[in-house]
C-alpha cells in the first residue's frame, strides 16, 4: 500500500471514531479544585496572583491544568458543600483559604490542600506543626495574632482620646480568630481600652451591631475573614455614616473605604500558594512541605476617609505608610 493511501485510510478510521470515545482516549489534566471562600469582587485580584504564578511555572489553564472554581460567598454551608463536590470529582489538589480550608480538611484526609492564607493552622488543628505539617494540609499562615497588638497602637495612633474599641467577629469561624482575638484583648488592657466584642453570623447581622455601638466607639477592629470581605461596602458605609475609625487586616477593605488596614500582602500569599501546587503535581506531600509564613505586609490608609471622619493623620504616620489613598 502507497503511503498516501496509507494515510487516507488511516484518516477516514480516525474519524469513524465517535467523538466521546475520542475524548476518553485523551489524557486526563491535572485538575485544581479552587475553594474560594469569598466572591470574585472579593478575592478574584488574588485568584488571579495564583493563575498568573501557575502559568509562570508551566501550568496553562485549559491546555496543561484544568481549575476548576467554586465561589462560597462568606457562607459556610457553600465552602462545606463545595468541598465534599471536590472529593467527588476527584481533583488533583484543593487550593483555599480562611473558613474553606476546614471545609476541605473535613471532607478529605488524602486529597492534598493548599491554604493560601489562614491564621493559625496548628491552634486549628489543621497540621502538626509549621517546619512538619504532615497530613494532607499545607501552605501559608498570615500570623493574624502576631499583628493584633500592633494594629491597636496604629488606632492608638491617629484616634484621638482613644478609650473604647468595638471588635466586629464571625463567630461561626472560632477557628480563624481565637487567637488573634485574645491578643488584641490583652493588648487592649495594656493600653487601657475598653473592648467589647460584636458577634456576627450572618451579613444580616452587621447593620444591628452597628446600631448596637452608635456613640459608644472610638473605633471598630475588624477581623478579615470571608463574611466580612464579601460585605466590606457595606460595613464601611455604616462606619462612616456613623462617624467610626475602622482598621483591617487587608487593603481590599480600605479600597472600599475603610480607614486603614495593616496586614500581610495577600496577592503574593496567593502568588505564592501556586508554588505549592507546582510542587504537588510534580509528586511532593503536603506533609513534606513545611508552612510559609508572609514577607510582604503593607501599611495602607484612605486619607479620604480620614477627612470624612475629620480625622488628622500625623506626617510621619502618612510617611510610614506603603501606600496612601487620597
Amino acid at each position: 500500500m502507497r503511503r498516501r493511501d496509507f494515510i487516507a485510510l488511516a484518516g477516514a478510521a480516525a474519524a469513524s471514531v465517535p467523538v466521546a470515545a475520542r475524548a476518553q482516549q485523551s489524557p486526563r489534566l491535572p485538575t485544581v479544585g479552587f475553594l474560594v471562600p469569598g466572591t470574585p469582587e472579593s478575592h478574584g485580584k488574588w485568584v488571579a496572583a495564583f493563575v498568573q504564578r501557575l502559568r509562570e511555572l508551566g501550568w496553562i489553564e485549559g491546555r496543561t491544568l484544568t481549575i476548576e472554581y467554586r465561589w462560597a460567598e462568606g457562607r459556610n454551608e457553600r465552602m462545606a458543600e463545595y468541598a465534599t463536590e471536590f472529593v467527588g470529582l476527584k481533583v488533583d489538589v484543593i487550593v483555599t483559604s480562611a473558613g474553606g480550608v476546614i471545609a476541605a480538611k473535613q471532607a478529605t484526609s488524602v486529597i492534598p490542600i493548599v491554604f493560601a492564607a489562614f491564621g493559625d493552622p496548628v491552634a486549628a488543628g489543621l497540621i502538626a506543626s509549621l517546619a512538619r505539617p504532615g497530613g494532607n494540609v499545607t501552605g501559608l499562615t498570615i500570623q493574624p495574632s502576631d499583628l493584633a497588638g500592633k494594629r491597636l497602637d496604629l488606632l492608638r495612633e491617629v484616634v484621638p482620646g482613644f478609650r473604647r474599641l468595638s471588635i466586629m467577629v464571625n463567630v461561626g469561624n472560632p477557628a480563624l480568630f481565637g487567637k488573634e482575638l485574645g491578643e488584641l484583648q490583652a493588648a487592649a488592657s495594656t493600653f487601657g481600652v475598653e473592648a467589647t466584642v460584636l458577634e456576627v453570623r450572618r451579613a444580616e447581622d452587621i447593620a444591628p451591631a452597628f446600631d448596637a455601638i452608635k456613640d459608644r466607639t472610638d473605633a471598630l477592629y475588624v477581623f478579615s475573614e470571608p463574611l466580612m470581605n464579601a460585605n466590606r461596602i457595606k460595613i464601611n458605609t455604616l462606619a462612616l455614616g456613623a462617624r467610626i475609625p475602622t482598621i483591617f487586616g487587608f487593603r481590599e477593605f480600605v479600597d472600599a473605604g475603610g480607614l486603614m488596614s495593616y496586614g500581610a500582602n495577600f496577592a503574593d500569599l496567593f502568588r505564592r500558594a501556586a508554588d505549592f501546587v507546582d510542587k504537588i503535581l510534580r509528586g511532593a506531600k503536603p506533609a513534606d512541605l513545611p508552612v510559609q509564613q508572609p514577607t510582604k505586609f503593607d501599611l495602607i490608609i484612605n486619607l479620604t476617609t480620614a477627612k470624612a471622619l475629620v480625622l488628622k493623620i500625623p506626617e510621619s504616620f502618612l510617611v510610614r505608610a506603603d501606600e496612601v489613598i487620597e
